[in-house]
């Protein structure tokens, strides 16, 4: 088995004689047939091909079986976001009157698509702290819970999810594990290997690494077994009438029920397709993406020791530091370094953090983050600005916190920066 330094060059697509080294772009949205005939196999599913770019493109599933081959899954599709992805991989599975289990530390975005929207069409959401005892745990599932959904290291509290737990919590009560993927990759953890059953990713972040191109992903492990649960998982184990009664798992066995089902009915009906050309901008990312992801990790390490260090900071959050709380789970699901992003906070409040983020030469003020270049962003005030009180304590949100997502720029002009803006402040 080749190393994932490699798969991440030459993964997904293998040139014949002749043909492009790269990637083509198959910037088309639709493919000729000489018969109706032909073309009908396709809508029946008869036969593997493409018709319409909706639905599928060659050049977005060459990078798909190239992130399917990174993570160790069996199939993968592209979409046009990380929030479709993660509301297709719920979606795929789960309908009115359903309920999914997720932990409360996840991205604001996704909380808000999972409280406020999908609760809109009926799908019910407990959330529960990803430190919650196995009782709180176990107490969250409900007979029509269908997904248990987490993050391998939250945004922006950059917690670290313990996956073998809530994976062999999901599996008692018959139902996958979904973890967004996005801040780890996969080059510093698979959380398959870990019991998880379906992966997502912001392919905006990391994948991409140089905010050039927004898109999302979805993996499937292949190793769910739905058909023990046929009447909690109809649409994968019964008729799609829409298809001719098409079984997706009978027909395309588990390594590809799932994202077969996710591309036939909800790409189809909601049509949330990356461009060819975006596709192609995130193949160039991840070719870079092992060694990007090193010298984030390791700007991130050193950022995060220098702000341990500085009187001006209240406390700061990076699982590389010892003395952090999800150190320990750092050391098990990250042996080779976490992400590029960190949280701290300052002393004084939500009104210091603004100032010294105002300070700030080198690192922009973004709504962005996982990134070449580094940036920053006052969680409370932004992507987590719909949330209460409450709300933000539940997601490790203070109001003092800075989040900050270290590029890979020298590590000494970044804290020259930082130490800057800090000492300005002390009073």
């Amino acid at each position: 088995m080749r190393k994932i330094e490699t798969t991440c060059i030459q993964g997904g697509y293998t040139p014949k004689n002749g043909e492009p080294r790269q990637i083509p772009i198959i910037q088309s949205t639709t493919f000729k047939y000489d018969s109706s005939e032909a073309m009908a196999k396709l809508f029946d599913l008869e036969e593997s091909g493409y018709f319409y770019t909706r639905l599928q493109n060659p050049t977005n599933d060459y990078v798909a079986k190239k992130l399917a081959e990174l993570e160790g899954g069996t199939a993968g599709m592209l979409t046009s976001s990380g929030q479709a992805a993660n509301f297709y991989a719920v979606f795929n599975i789960a309908s009115c009157g359903d309920h999914i289990v997720a932990s409360s530390t996840i991205y604001g975005g996704t909380y808000n698509l999972f409280a406020v929207t999908m609760k809109r069409m009926g799908i019910e959401f407990t959330f529960v702290s990803p430190n919650c005892s196995d009782e709180e745990l176990n107490n969250a599932f409900k007979p029509n819970t269908k997904a248990v959904f987490g993050e391998t290291i939250a945004n922006p509290a950059v917690i670290v999810f313990d996956i073998e737990r809530f994976a062999k919590a999901a599996h008692a009560h018959g139902v996958p594990l979904i973890i967004d993927n996005t801040f780890a990759t996969p080059i510093n953890c698979r959380p398959f290997e870990w019991g998880a059953d379906i992966v997502t990713h912001s392919t905006t972040k990391y994948l991409d690494g140089h905010g050039a191109t927004v898109g999302g992903a979805i993996i499937d492990s292949g190793k769910f077994d739905w058909t023990k649960y046929p009447d909690k998982f109809p649409g994968l184990c019964y008729p799609d009438e829409s298809y001719h009664g098409v079984v997706y798992t009978e027909k395309f066995g588990l390594a590809g029920a799932f994202i077969t089902k996710a591309t036939a009915q909800l790409m189809r009906d909601f049509g949330s397709i990356q461009s060819p050309q975006n596709a192609f901008i995130l193949n160039l990312g991840i070719e870079s993406l092992a060694v990007r992801m090193e010298r984030h990790c390791y700007n991130a390490q050193k950022m995060a020791e220098f702000l341990n260090d500085h009187p001006a900071v209240e406390w700061v959050t990076y699982c590389g530091l010892k003395d952090d709380k999800c150190y320990r789970l750092g050391q098990k699901y990250l042996k080779n370094g976490s992400c590029g992003v960190l949280s701290f906070g300052v002393k004084g409040g939500r009104k210091t953090a603004e100032e010294v983020m105002k300070r700030f030469k080198l690192i922009a003020i973004e709504t962005h983050v996982a990134d070449a270049r580094s940036c920053c962003l006052h969680p409370a005030s932004a992507t987590h600005r719909q949330m209460n009180d409450e709300e933000l304590a539940k997601a490790g949100v203070k109001p003092e916190l800075i989040r900050l997502s270290m590029g890979i720029e020298n590590i000494d002009d970044l804290i020259a920066d930082v130490k800057n803006a800090l000492d300005a402040v002390i009073k």
